[in-house]
């Protein structure tokens, strides 16, 4: 087992299970799992990438009375100087 996980570094238990069934061992999937982490071959894991989204999320306000929150409608401002129809 630690020569297929030396020789094919990218192969967890599963596939290392599957190569030494090829070769004629008898062992099932736990006992192969059992075996790999006592020879300690597990692999890195991966740490997830971080999104900035998720990074400066800022918490919304709940208002606590009336008029306590405002928000505005940017789709009906537009410049005083403009004509009527600039946004057509």
């Amino acid at each position: 087992m630690r020569e297929i996980a030396h020789t094919r570094v990218r192969y967890g238990y599963r596939r290392v299970h599957v190569l030494l069934r090829r070769e004629g061992w008898q062992l099932g999937k736990n006992q192969a799992y059992r075996l790999y982490c006592e020879e300690q071959l597990q692999l890195r894991s991966k740490l997830p990438k971080r999104r900035k989204m998720v990074v400066t999320r800022v918490a919304k306000i709940v208002p606590a009375k009336p008029n306590d929150a405002w928000s505005m409608d940017f789709s009906m401002v537009h410049p005083q100087t403009a004509s009527a129809d600039w946004w057509r």
